[in-house]
């Protein structure tokens, strides 16, 4: 039995804000007869705003996959022992025909979106799905997916005639498919996050010597590769950068502290002091101890 118009004793009056549509059974019978969209298609979709006591349990599971994807609040998902924590900008889908129990949180209710989708299509999308490893995934919050979610429900909400039931679902699959494959549809934003970590984690090990065959093996990227993603975004390569952040924290020791240019290289992983005076007056354009002198003057 399909449990998705169950109602909860708690969910009878609804949430303000709310919307939902669930196809009747006439037009689900009509859709499995329609070549186009009989492999892929949505049966319920709606928006429920901070829903408070929103606790669904489905002992069965549901005979559709079911996706929530939550943009504020917070709430959990137990599917069979395991047990996550929905959180804003972070989506889930849930399996079909198998034990689930999500609710939003009592502190911080949940707003969320979500539908249930069906077809041959759909266990191979749910299977690329499960094929990243990481099945509860956070991804950034972009206006154009809420505004494909509104397409989506405003062609059903005013008619379930063929085209608009077609047209609906045929978004579905792009709507669907933009959770799915969010690395792959967006590899530059992907891109930026990896060279931000690796920046950050330059600042964290200023005291290291580290190559760029390092940075980019700890992203898991060829050399060549990530070397052109990280002169992209910070107009450097990797070492140079990486030389320029130890320069930097070095003015800050010559200004605010009486370490001497030894100990300074120390901290900073340079051997070779020389070597570290050397780059100082070439990146600052004076030597140490004349950029100690001066700022110290001052």
């Amino acid at each position: 039995m399909n449990n998705i118009a169950t109602t909860d004793k708690k969910l009878k009056e609804g949430f303000v804000g709310q919307k939902m549509i669930v196809l009747p059974p006439d037009i689900k019978k009509g859709i499995l007869k329609n070549d186009l969209i009989k492999n892929f298609h949505l049966t319920a979709i709606g928006y429920y705003p901070h829903a408070s006591y929103h606790d669904r349990e489905r002992k069965a599971g549901c005979s559709e996959y079911i996706l929530l994807y939550c943009t504020n609040g917070s709430g959990s998902i137990k599917i069979r022992d395991a047990i996550y924590t929905l959180t804003p900008n972070t989506f889930y889908i849930l399996p079909k025909n198998s034990y689930h129990h999500y609710k939003s949180s009592k502190e911080d209710p949940w707003s969320i979106y979500w539908l249930h989708f069906t077809g041959e299509l759909a266990d191979s999308l749910y299977q690329r799905y499960i094929e990243t490893g990481n099945s509860f995934m956070a991804l950034p919050y972009e206006e154009k997916r809420i505004e494909a979610f509104d397409a989506i429900f405003e062609l059903l909400e005013n008619s379930f005639d063929l085209r608009n039931v077609e047209i609906a679902n045929i978004k579905l699959l792009d709507f669907i498919s933009s959770f799915i494959y969010f690395k792959e549809i967006n590899p530059t934003i992907q891109d930026d996050d990896l060279i931000k970590k690796s920046i950050v984690f330059m600042k964290k090990n200023l005291d290291s010597r580290f190559s760029v065959d390092h940075f980019a093996s700890s992203q898991h990227l060829s050399v060549s590769h990530y070397s052109r993603l990280f002169r992209a975004k910070t107009g450097s390569s990797p070492n140079q950068y990486f030389s320029l952040l130890k320069i930097q924290k070095s003015c800050q020791y010559l200004y605010f502290s009486d370490l001497s240019i030894k100990e300074i290289c120390a901290r900073l992983g340079f051997d070779d002091p020389y070597y570290f005076s050397r780059l100082f007056k070439k990146l600052m354009g004076t030597s140490p101890a004349k950029y100690r002198s001066k700022h110290k003057k001052n």
